[in-house]
């Protein structure tokens, strides 16, 4: 790197420190917070609605992050696998409903009531409950004094981006897995893995109140614990068959439809203006809404700082551009601006996820080089680049410490992985993991659910 590179670099390091906002987040503490900013002459109730309204409209926009998930993936299996690849996305997420229904929602939230590890500052653990909503038209007296939304918007909101974890492990997986294994595995993650080490933050624990973790709309809390899950299952679930020669040489298995791998990339952008502008969860304030604005303008410069990136770097090192990089490349950049989306400036934030776009161009060629077959390369996008997110978000946010970053990353990372490492163990040992190999060469289409995706191809 030039002196003059280093030097431009340090200068918007600087920029963006010097124009840095507060970040709320989905923090703890956030009630708090919102109650300081209320604009002089807007009731409660008007700031009421306006945040409800908020996460109302976030939770849709990252709903529709999972057609995303969806389509991006049945464009990069191959035509055989293609609706089993949608059938696990639209199952998944109805699981990942039910289950943060019946145990999630409560261990995440569980209203100050600690019932392992409990003390002033925190703990480890939620309570087990169910979640239960606000009465049937609620007036503002029924409200709870320290809400500062309704607890309907807020479960919609947060039950998405649980589902959300669930789809990161479904690409990774894809193309080799039995369907019943993968929905167990489902279940256990959205509705104890996920909200336990999300209650470690976004609930109060330990992490938030002792170490100061900063992840404000989930880089870590959201994408690596799905990338670490999906690590974990395809370290015991292998490649698929023909992947790697015995040389070490690697056979490329192209996907099915560019056009829909594009499409997913284009739906998750978008949903992702949900995802971390509606994280501010507030919108009572002048100074609110600025801050979602100001989320959504970094979001959405972070994904074309990773497109551009990957496409820069193919361009260079493979003579030609690599479509399927400059997609994740775009995705990497939108998970390495989640863990801070609003305290850097637009070129610090451009920077951030050029950074994550170019992790994904290193990172995949790594991970065939040691035989991980990551199919939609979930890994380096969600993991990787999720990692790289949350470990600079002290560069512009002076409230964060990097030594409890990665301290905070660490912790999440072993939990998430020792777990879910377990979890694929016992189901590999009961009802298997992997179809056989004549129904694996037969494509998963046929062999486990009997639609195919192109019959016309056959």
């Amino acid at each position: 790197m030039t002196n003059r590179t280093t030097k431009l670099l340090g200068t918007a390091a600087l920029a963006s420190l010097l124009v840095a906002l507060p970040a709320l987040g989905q923090d703890a503490a956030a009630t708090e917070e919102v109650v300081e900013t209320v604009s002089e002459g807007v009731s409660a109730d008007v700031v009421f609605i306006l945040n409800s309204f908020l996460m109302i409209f976030g939770g849709v926009l990252v709903m529709w992050m999972a057609a995303g998930f969806a389509m991006l993936e049945a464009g990069l299996v191959r035509t055989k696998n293609v609706s089993m690849q949608l059938l696990k996305n639209i199952a998944l997420f109805s699981i990942a409903a039910v289950a943060y229904y019946i145990v999630g929602y409560n261990l995440m939230y569980p209203l100050g009531n600690w019932s392992i590890g409990a003390d002033e500052t925190g703990g480890f653990l939620g309570a087990f409950g169910i979640g239960v909503l606000e009465a049937v038209g609620v007036t503002a007296d029924g409200a709870d004094d320290f809400s500062y939304a309704a607890t309907s918007s807020d479960f919609f909101f947060q039950v998405m981006f649980c589902a959300t974890t669930a789809s990161i492990v479904s690409g990774t997986l894809a193309e080799r897995i039995k369907l019943l294994p993968f929905l167990v595995f489902t279940f256990v993650l959205t509705a104890f893995i996920y909200p336990i080490q999300a209650s470690w933050k976004w609930g109060g624990g330990f992490l938030d109140s002792q170490l100061g973790f900063l992840d404000f709309a989930g880089s870590t809390v959201v994408h690596s614990v799905g990338g670490w899950a999906a690590l974990a299952g395809v370290l015991l679930l292998g490649a698929r068959k023909g992947k790697y020669n015995a040389d070490g040489t690697v056979n490329a298995m192209p996907g099915s439809n560019m056009p829909l791998a594009a499409l997913g990339t284009f739906i998750l952008w978008m949903g992702w203006f949900g995802f971390n502008g509606a994280s501010q969860l507030a919108m009572g304030s002048v100074g609110d809404v600025a801050d979602v604005g100001r989320i959504m303008v970094n979001t959405n410069t972070a994904a074309a700082g990773g497109a551009l990136a990957a496409l820069i770097l193919t361009a260079i090192i493979y003579k030609k551009v690599d479509l399927t990089f400059v997609l994740n490349g775009a995705l990497a950049g939108l998970v390495s601006i989640t863990a801070e989306p609003l305290t850097p400036g637009i070129g610090t934030a451009t920077l951030i996820g050029a950074v994550g776009g170019v992790i994904v161009v290193f990172a995949v060629p790594l991970l065939d080089r040691l035989k991980i077959d990551d199919v939609v390369g979930a890994i380096p996008v969600h993991l990787f680049a999720g990692i790289w997110g949350t470990l600079i978000v002290p560069l512009t946010n002076p409230d964060g410490s990097y030594v409890n970053q990665l301290i905070s990353i660490i912790i999440v990372g072993i939990f998430v992985f020792v777990v879910s490492l377990i979890v694929w163990a016992i189901l590999k040992a009961t009802v298997g993991l992997r179809p056989s190999e004549d129904d694996e060469a037969l494509g998963l289409d046929k062999a486990e659910i009997g639609v195919e995706a192109y019959p016309e191809f056959s």
